[in-house]
């Protein structure tokens, strides 16, 4: 699919208030910031609508899983893909073709009269997904200097925790005063005015001589994510017995193994491994993957605190949740000035011990601790956690050569994919060890305190990493500024 170079509506940017917006750096970032609200509202608010979908369509609650799950898979196996789909056929065009997929698969979700048809609808709805985000990342780095990644990096960050906040009270909300339905439907609108902004504010660019795809590593690593997030998921929510999700995680592991080797003999692998030889991206991928365990397995820990031993409704619970989403907003103001004065290693050091203080406040939480104050440490846990992931993100492509930017989002984006399945599965993991250490058979407040602390932990391991770093690491982005690094590259891979 290709769209026009200049759409009919672009005249508008020659004069005007249009023409300011689109003179503004952040604009774009702006575009990409709601794709990804999107992408991760629609990720979390369907878990609202479970019971009412699952009598709308006379099945099992428990069967319904797999319309969440279909979603998941499906992103997880074109992530790898969607970097070289954008250097082929043009980024912006991907981008707007992606936010259309998810526009008319909404349509086909929310019309949905039967199961076999929702995880239809929801498997074109990962395709979107996986193109969606990550190309949508790709046009804006393509369309910012270095200097201003830091701000516009705020607009991918803060959505992709006000989505899984705002998710469950949402779902709730709309499933008690109206129909499932419009879960889905209410994507349509967002979905056409996205595609209108990006066609008048987004440029068209491709990459020119775009290599061969390559096929052999593209099957393994969708394969290989597609059994490390089933494996991790089925774990998390107890979808299957253990002894299938290890051997779906062991399979996953296979294929690793086995891409890591077809990587190290492919002139251009779908995923460049040695981009991990850049200390900025380096440490953003792993120690920051540690911190973003948190993001998907926080709120889950939360929900069964909340619901199963506070014993509050789905929709109260949610409700005390969007105090994080307001914590995650306010840091957006206090991100800049942060980062410039104190560097990435000071900050990213010191926060994620901070971050990992505020996981094991969750863990704190008794029948009789006060509304209020539960509210104020979700605040507190948002605002570090926004700090922490803006600057996990921006660090990630400080150092990155402009050549090697797609492939650097795709990897980026296919680790922080596969962190929100692990995180869950983690906690899974501890709760039930702490229900066996007890000899218990059900669930306690002492096991989600051993499992905020199993998180709390992992967080703070990520300090040690990034105490690594340089001390002028991503010193470009943070103070405008370039910083001399020396940056292995191999043949064959710029």
């Amino acid at each position: 699919m290709t769209f026009p170079a200049k759409f009919p509506g672009s005249s508008l940017l020659e004069s005007g208030p249009v023409a300011r917006m689109a003179r503004s750096p952040f604009i774009v970032p702006l575009i990409v910031g709601c794709a990804l609200f999107l992408q991760m509202l629609d990720s979390t608010v369907i878990a609202m609508a479970v019971p009412a979908m699952a009598r709308s369509m006379d099945v099992d609650p428990v069967r319904l899983n797999i319309a969440i799950t279909a979603y998941l898979l499906s992103v997880s196996v074109f992530i790898p893909v969607s970097g070289w789909v954008a250097d082929r056929f043009g980024a912006r065009n991907v981008f707007v073709a992606a936010i259309a997929l998810f526009t008319v698969s909404s349509i086909f979700c929310g019309l949905a009269n039967s199961l076999g048809e929702l995880v239809a609808a929801r498997l074109a709805q990962g395709v979107a997904g996986a193109m969606m985000v990550p190309v949508g990342r790709i046009v804006m780095l393509r369309s910012i200097s270095k200097a201003d990644l830091m701000r516009a990096t705020t607009y991918l960050t803060v959505p992709a925790l006000l989505g899984p906040a705002l998710g469950p009270p949402i779902g709730g909300l709309i499933t008690t005063v109206s129909s499932w339905r419009w879960i889905f439907l209410m994507n349509v609108p967002v979905g056409i005015i996205g595609i209108v902004l990006a066609l008048i504010f987004i440029r068209d660019t491709r990459e020119r001589d775009v290599p061969p795809l390559d096929w052999r590593g593209f099957l393994l690593t969708a394969i290989a994510l597609a059994c490390l997030v089933l494996g991790f998921e089925t774990l998390g929510h107890g979808a299957a017995p253990w002894q299938v999700s290890a051997l779906i995680l062991l399979v996953g592991a296979v294929c690793v193994a086995l891409y890591v080797r077809h990587a190290a003999h492919t002139p251009f692998p779908i995923i460049d491994l040695d981009l991990l030889r850049i200390p900025t991206f380096h440490a953003s991928v792993i120690a920051g993957n540690l911190g973003r365990f948190t993001v998907g397995a926080a709120p889950f820990l939360m929900a069964l605190l909340l619901q199963v031993v506070l014993g509050m409704t789905p929709f109260a619970a949610g409700m005390i949740t969007i105090a994080g989403a307001t914590g995650a907003i306010i840091a957006k103001f206090m991100i800049g000035p942060v980062f410039r004065r104190f560097g990435f290693r000071r900050v990213l050091t010191v926060n994620a011990l901070i971050v990992a203080l505020t996981i094991a406040a969750c863990g704190a939480v008794t029948p009789l601790t006060p509304p209020l104050v539960i509210m104020l440490v979700l605040f507190i846990g948002g605002v570090f956690r926004s700090l922490q992931l803006t600057g996990v993100n921006a660090l990630a492509f400080a150092d990155i050569p402009p050549e090697r930017m797609s492939n650097a989002t795709t990897f980026a984006s296919m680790m922080q994919q596969l962190a929100f399945s692990v995180g869950v599965g983690i906690a899974a993991l501890a709760l039930g060890a702490s229900i066996a250490a007890r000899g218990g058979t059900t669930m306690a407040i002492e096991d989600i305190t051993v499992a905020f602390a199993v998180l709390a932990l992992l967080a703070a391991s990520s300090a040690l990493l990034f105490m690594r770093l340089s001390p002028r690491a991503g010193s470009e982005v943070s103070r405008g500024r370039a910083a001399p690094i020396d940056v292995p590259v191999s043949d064959g891979q710029t």
